[in-house]
């Protein structure tokens, strides 16, 4: 297999939550590899500001919004994208959720919500791309699992326990479709910066920790997940499949730091 085969060109890729933070970098990434991207959210703005970043770069796509929590919303979509390309080769599903509170009396309405967002939203894109790629026999699905798929973080647990489910989803959609052409992976990110965890991990006690945590001494710039990204969505990942590839400076491979 040759470098070649990292090659996104002609290829066409939807990535669901794909306008901010790790979404927007992996949408970019995509489009740079040689993709034609759609990305989506819900924020009707967002998706005009990234679908004019990815047309900047000469690359085909479409403004369309999707809220992962509505099933006709992710089949419109699917229809939009298929109206303009005719195939979707490539699925990346980066909606989610996540509050910090005690788990004792954290509020079952907000744990079904973080659920519904992060397991089932996932389920339900797999669900209704899959039945085109499936039928092309051809696709590339690309999770977003997390650092909490493996271990657990305070205060977290409906987060973790949904990103737990999303690595497990993974590998039995991968059992299910493999042998029909469409491959499922997922990306767990370790501790990356965004504009909405930049005064936690800047300027508190967990934020120190997580830093600690991490052997290369720094956080994860979101750029840093697009050769992941990119890997797992191109003919480079031919045989690879039911997989969970950690990108996250070290942090799991880590015991005591000092």
């Amino acid at each position: 297999m040759s470098l070649a085969s990292m090659d996104l060109d002609g290829k066409s890729a939807v990535v669901i939550g794909g306008t901010s933070g790790i979404g927007r970098a992996v949408s970019i990434g995509l489009a740079e590899a040689g993709a034609n991207v759609v990305a989506s959210a819900w924020h009707r703005d967002l998706v005009k500001d990234i679908s004019d970043v990815i047309a900047r770069m000469g690359k085909k796509t479409i403004r369309c919004t999707c809220d992962i929590q509505d099933r006709s919303s992710i089949e419109h979509l699917l229809a939009r994208t298929m109206e303009r390309f005719d195939k979707v080769d490539i699925l990346v599903n980066c909606a989610g959720r996540i509050k910090r509170a005690p788990t004792l009396n954290f509020p079952e309405h907000e744990w079904n919500n973080i659920l519904d967002t992060n397991l089932t939203g996932t389920l339900r894109a797999c669900q209704i791309f899959a039945e085109v790629m499936l039928a092309r026999g051809y696709g590339r699905i690309v999770n977003v699992a997390s650092l909490n798929s493996f271990v657990a973080l305070t205060e977290v647990a409906a987060y973790a326990a949904s990103k737990s489910a999303v690595a497990s989803l993974t590998r039995s959609l991968a059992v299910e479709w493999s042998k029909r052409g469409v491959l499922v992976n997922a990306i767990a990110p370790g501790v990356f910066r965004t504009e909405l965890n930049a005064d936690l991990l800047d300027q508190t006690p967990r934020g120190k920790e997580l830093l600690m945590r991490t052997p290369m001494g720094r956080f994860g710039r979101t750029e840093e997940l697009v050769g992941a990204a990119v890997f797992l969505s191109s003919d480079a990942a031919s045989f690879v499949t039911g997989q969970v590839l950690v990108v996250d400076g070290g942090f799991l491979a880590s015991g005591v730091n000092q």
